[in-house]
């Protein structure tokens, strides 16, 4: 039934080419005529409409008063539009959203045809412990939320009748952050002969690959669920991006009932254009399956990338023989505004402005990753680590995966791998996220299973797992030469004390196994352990795994002194739902102060991002940016006015209360520190035109040194603010902001005015309280009412406020700093018109679906 591949249902194998290899072909004993375009052909299609979701209610409940059920297309976050509170049992963990058990259902009628056919439906993922009933009986069950599993139907379903598919999903203190509920995922359905190729079932590799000529290899299952010995015939073309084809062959095979036949076919690419973040070219494999009549049994198509992997202490990471630094960022699964929800264009725009922002690779924390978000990064070119889960068997939640990973582990490796081992995009697969066990002997033993697991699976990528040393030590005593201390956890967890710790002798000997169980040691929080490394084991490769955002400057200075590590991963790339005010930044005179790093209600957001739940780019990631060597224009944040001379805790995931605009609702005069982010030598401040000074490019910030800023105490005053950088006394660039002049409008603009006329796509609308020059007000507050007509849904309206108490939902939505973000699905092709109204006016955008 194929490998979902570059996931086009609608895309088949192109049969005109076909004919030519019938003539090859011909020397073999039995004929097998080529397809004809009339040939009956595997139906694969997306299963994304047509649901329902409503609450899980028991019968008497149910009888008295049933709940109605809604009509959604997935992917579909239940948990989303529930009513936050400040008494929910999973608290900040999930930003205040409460539990829940849903359940989903589908109807379809079977056509009578269908007895003779082998039908598999297939989840990308369903958060969690989902429960899969056909006609009111039990089929299938998976514990994990964020493994890929297929339900083999052929002997359950009921041809020539209506059929119904009710999927049961719940959530429950079971996740330390944000996790959703429901068919997040998409859903596909797959109609075949009995003899075919399973999902996922082509395995591409190159093993070789020269500049002239490329091996690849594909290795295509085939089955055969009918009672009789089958012969039939596989082409395999492998295709450029532009569809030409650069190798085709054919290879006969018999396939036993119930026993999966094997056929590997090599095929020889010349002058292979290879796979990169720079260029991310991509190829396809199509197989096709044909029986003697020349009918075809069933197709595939997928996608792969040309591209060697190397993993040394003396080069590094090397990727085509190139040597790369990952400029990297931690990536939790859901898609902020729209909650869980995986759709394809929201995988696709994160992605897309990630690499704008920087970045070129993503860890997904802590979680496999979705197909959709790998196909992004195949296509549009980032690197990928690919991780297993949070926990192994010590559970840190009351009711988490670790209740069900001893008896389910295996197969969400196998899952995982199966999925994802196609796409050039995967670097590396992390076993696991700063597990418990780590450090004692039932971990060592845990790791090495897993580890050999994923190598038995995919031999072609290395291994890494995320350790924390810290954790891996709370329960010892540190040894530093002669002398032993207990460890105060809450004293130095968000500290830099956590990074010597991270270092001691303890916490080497007690991290050893497990750095030596994988190919590259990820190291969470930890930096100070990259010069103690080099010199004790100098064979270690070291991946920075998960590092605080604002030490970018330090990190990053000691990831190119040392060959030996190959890179940076922010926590996070882009912010998240839940953990609610991990990087919060947070004045002493607040009443919703913090316990720990969790804020209390309202607070939704983490705030770590260095991109916020609507992709706009936050101060730090221009710093983090220029850090990368990346931009040379300098770059204005200036403290929020209303904040000056209030007390201000910068946590060690948080950054400094900034925003670039000199548009501020504060009287003239008022005092304001302005920092400008510059690689240069030196910064000048002028405003309109008059010099403020200059300052060298360097601040302490806590005693401790930061690099690439130039910070300035001055007093606001409206009019043009310009930032000039020198080095060697020689301009190097300049930026400026203006203050607001005249009446604030709205307005409206959209990223794309063309979209797919599908559910998978999305428009993306900003919005905003803009002066005649185009100043964002962003000290003003406005409620804006949005309709949507035409084939389209308002679906999400966000202003990424951290403590908003507003539902994603609603069609009115208040801005935060001038700015809010609508998110429109369409529903069919047209033209949608959106329009905004608002006290300043109102606006409106046209978006074509096609």
């Amino acid at each position: 039934m194929g490998a979902w591949g570059m996931r086009a249902p609608s895309s088949y194998v192109d049969f005109a080419h076909l004919g030519e290899f019938h003539l090859r072909s011909s020397e073999t004993l039995l004929r097998f005529d080529a397809p004809t375009e009339g040939a009956a052909r595997m139906l694969r299609t997306s299963f994304n409409d047509g649901w329902t979701v409503a609450p899980k209610q028991s019968l008497f409940a149910a009888a008295l008063m049933p709940a109605p059920p809604v009509q959604v297309t997935l992917p579909h976050d239940a948990l989303r539009d529930l009513p936050r509170s400040e008494t929910s049992p999973n608290g900040s963990h999930s930003g205040y959203y409460p539990s829940a058990h849903v359940v989903y259902e589908k109807s379809l009628d079977v056509p009578a045809e269908w007895a003779q056919k082998s039908v598999v439906v297939a989840f990308d993922g369903v958060y969690r412990d989902a429960v899969v009933y056909l006609n009111g009986d039990f089929i299938a069950q998976q514990p994990s939320g964020y493994s890929p599993f297929s339900i083999d139907l052929t002997s359950r379903v009921v041809a020539g009748a209506r059929n119904t598919l009710r999927v049961e999903a719940r959530t429950h203190q079971d996740s330390r952050w944000y996790a959703g509920v429901g068919i997040y995922r998409p859903v596909w359905l797959a109609v075949a002969d009995p003899v075919y190729i399973p999902l996922d079932g082509v395995v591409v590799t190159t093993p070789q690959i020269d500049a002239d000529l490329a091996v690849v290899s594909a290795a295509v299952e085939v089955r055969n669920d009918s009672r009789h010995q089958r012969i039939a015939r596989l082409w395999s073309v492998v295709m450029d991006a532009t569809g030409t084809i650069v190798s085709d062959k054919s290879v006969p095979v018999t396939v036993l009932p119930g026993e999966p036949a094997i056929v590997r076919v090599p095929h020889y690419v010349r002058e292979p254009k290879l796979w990169d973040v720079e260029s991310p070219h991509l190829y396809r494999v199509e197989s096709t399956l044909i029986d003697a009549a020349g009918e075809v049994l069933d197709t595939d198509i997928t996608a792969f990338g040309v591209r060697s992997l190397q993993v040394d202490p003396i080069h590094g990471l090397r990727v085509n023989g190139r040597t790369v630094k990952l400029r990297g960022g931690c990536v939790h699964h859901d898609n902020g505004p729209l909650g869980a929800a995986a759709i394809a264009a929201a995988e696709r725009r994160k992605v897309e402005l990630l690499k704008a922002a920087g970045f070129t690779a993503i860890r997904s924390a802590h979680n496999a990753a979705s197909r959709a978000l790998l196909d992004a990064c195949d296509e549009l070119g980032m690197f990928v680590i690919d991780e297993l889960s949070d926990v192994w068997t010590v559970g840190k939640s009351s009711y988490d995966t670790s209740l069900s990973f001893p008896a389910w582990w295996e197969r969400d490796v196998e899952a995982l791998v199966r999925s994802d081992r196609n796409h050039p995009s995967v670097l590396m697969y992390s076993i696991g996220n700063e597990i418990l066990e780590v450090g004692r002997p039932g971990g060592a033993v845990w790791g090495r299973r897993i580890a050999e697991k994923f190598r038995s699976l995919d031999p072609t990528r290395p291994l890494m797992n995320s350790v924390n040393a810290l954790v891996s030590i709370i329960d010892s005593r540190v040894t530093a030469s002669d002398d032993s201390v207990a460890i105060d956890f809450n004293s130095i967890l968000g500290s830099d004390g956590s990074a010597g710790v991270g270092a001691s002798e303890t916490a080497t000997a007690r991290t050893e196994e497990a750095h030596a169980q994988v190919d590259v040691a990820g190291i969470n929080y930890s930096e100070a352990r990259y010069d103690l490394d080099a010199e004790i084991f100098p064979d270690r490769v070291i991946v920075g795994s998960e590092t605080f955002p604002g030490r970018l400057d330090k990190l990053w200075a000691l990831v190119e002194k040392h060959p030996q590590v190959i890179g940076d991963f922010a926590w996070t790339a882009w912010d998240h739902l839940g953990e609610a005010g991990t990087g919060r930044a947070v004045y002493a005179d607040d009443p919703l102060q913090p316990i720990g790093m969790a804020s209390p209600y309202p607070w939704l957001l983490s705030q770590a991002g260095t991109l916020d739940i609507n992709g706009g780019r936050r101060p730090i990631s221009y710093w983090r940016e220029t850090v990368w060597g990346l931009r040379d224009e300098p770059y204005i944040a200036v403290h929020r006015p209303q904040g000056h001379g209030r007390a201000l805790t910068v946590g060690r995931w948080a950054w400094d209360d900034v925003v670039s605009s000199w548009a501020w609702d504060v009287a003239d005069g008022s005092p304001v520190v302005v920092d400008v982010y510059s690689d240069a030598d030196e910064v000048e401040l002028l405003l309109d035109g008059e010099s403020l000074g200059t300052a060298a490019v360097g601040i302490e910030v806590g005693g401790q040194p930061r690099g690439f800023i130039a910070r300035f105490e001055t007093v606001y005053r409206r009019g043009v603010l310009v930032a000039i950088a020198r080095r060697d006394g020689i301009e190097a660039g300049r930026t400026e902001l203006s203050s607001l002049t005249g009446r604030l409008a709205l307005t409206a603009s959209a990223e794309r005015k063309r979209i797919a006329a599908s559910p998978d796509d999305l428009a993306f609308v900003h919005l905003a309280l803009r002066d005649a020059a185009g100043t964002v007000a962003v000290d003003a507050t406005s409620d804006v009412t949005v309709t949507v007509s035409g084939p389209g849904e308002l679906v999400a309206l966000s202003s990424a406020k951290p403590d908003d108490e507003e539902p994603f939902a609603g069609a009115t939505h208040a801005t935060h700093e001038g700015c809010l973000l609508a998110i429109v699905r369409p529903i069919g092709p047209g033209r949608i018109r959106l329009h905004a109204v608002s006290p300043q006016g109102d606006a409106s955008v046209q978006v074509t679906a096609s």
